[in-house]
């Protein structure tokens, strides 16, 4: 059995005000778990994205998450769940004026099959994009895979 306090746990870097990799602490086998604090404008993940081997439920324990996805915005409110399968893309926001906190959970824990796409000025449209640690070890950053651009930095 392990138990942890969320609010003594360091957070990662990330586009959210606050992302705790709750699963790292709990030493979980087989299931992600990530807390969330999102202000206005924030978003859950660094871009537009799907886990070709992974199923996500986000729980919103305040606020209202918004979710962009093929099939348009949905509007995800506290005390309710949405669950994304294994290839649907999608990409959570705070477009409220209110805090959004919520909890991630995904199955496996570890996904390494991600389609990740984001706007990059340069290219003008949504590119494929990768996430890269800078040289001083500060911060993320997205890079558009078609210009070689940065187009996000995350700390």
């Amino acid at each position: 059995m392990q138990k942890v306090r969320i609010a003594e746990l360091d957070r990662r870097m990330s586009p959210a005000s606050r992302r705790v990799p709750v699963a790292k602490a709990l030493e979980t086998e087989g299931l992600a778990l990530n807390y969330f604090e999102l202000a206005p404008g924030e978003s859950f993940a660094f871009g537009y994205h799907c886990h070709h081997d992974q199923e996500e439920v986000f729980y919103v324990q305040e606020g209202t998450a918004t979710f962009e996805t093929d099939d348009g915005e949905i509007s995800v409110e506290e005390g309710e769940a949405i669950r994304f399968a294994p290839g649907d893309h999608q990409q959570g926001f705070n477009h409220t004026d209110e805090r959004v906190v919520a909890l991630a959970i995904g199955s496996p824990k570890e996904s390494t099959d991600i389609d990740l796409y984001g706007d990059c000025e340069d290219c003008g449209e949504r590119t494929p994009q990768k996430i890269e640690m800078v040289e001083t070890k500060d911060a993320l950053v997205t890079v558009c895979l078609e210009c070689g651009e940065q187009t996000g930095r995350y700390t």
